[in-house]
């Protein structure tokens, strides 16, 4: 009765391990989502955001790519993780783009402004604007990302001119600065709904486009 109980005991316990056990993990590796997240800042750092593939991140950090694809979905997921950054714009882009056009501008300014007014989400994005003033491979990176992630996406969408959704990008960028980098007065105080009023008309004008 031992021995089987043993036998079975063994059998259901492997069972259990090979479920939790995932594909190209590697064995006793502790934290390997953290691993990848490591490798990929990383491999960021080095090639920047487009030249940075998920092979190359797996590489490095000694997984099967199937396993970043796992824990991360996509590149802007990993890359998300990797600098800590409070929302991923392959989820946020669709949802602030659903819905009339003429209400993209105020769908727009209320995400961002709403996001950037909780000081934990908030830091991570100016520690990032920080460095950026500094070090040039931060700019470079940031831009690509930037770029491909956020404002190609709402330009293919909404069929207008790059350099409109840059304006728009730029304008709430210095809200942001202005609010709490430079913490100017009444700005930095004003309610967000009062903010959300007069900056969501502009940021409209300039998405609907030629």
């Amino acid at each position: 009765m031992t021995t089987g109980a043993a036998a079975r005991g063994g059998v259901e316990g492997g069972g259990a391990t090979a479920e939790r056990r995932r594909p190209g993990r590697r064995p006793g590796t502790a934290d390997t989502r953290g691993e990848i997240v490591a490798a990929a800042r990383k491999i960021f750092a080095e090639k920047g955001f487009d030249k940075a593939t998920i092979r190359g991140i797996a590489r490095e950090a000694g997984v099967d790519p199937a396993l970043v694809h796992h824990y991360f979905d996509t590149k802007e997921g990993i890359f998300v993780a990797a600098l800590q950054l409070p929302v991923d714009p392959t989820t946020a882009v669709p949802l602030i783009l659903q819905g009339p056009r003429e209400e993209i501008g105020e769908r727009l300014v209320r995400f961002v402004l709403t996001l950037t007014s909780d000081p934990q989400a908030r830091e991570p994005v100016m520690a990032l604007m920080r460095s950026a003033m500094t070090n040039d491979q931060i700019v470079a990176m940031m831009r690509e990302f930037i770029t491909g992630a956020v404002l190609n996406r709402v330009v293919e969408a909404l069929g207008i001119r790059p350099v409109r959704m840059e304006v728009a990008f730029a304008q709430m960028i210095g809200v942001i600065l202005m609010r709490y980098v430079l913490r100017l007065e009444p700005l930095a105080s004003v309610d967000l709904d009062e903010l959300v009023e007069l900056l969501a008309p502009t940021i409209q004008r300039y998405l609907d486009g030629d």
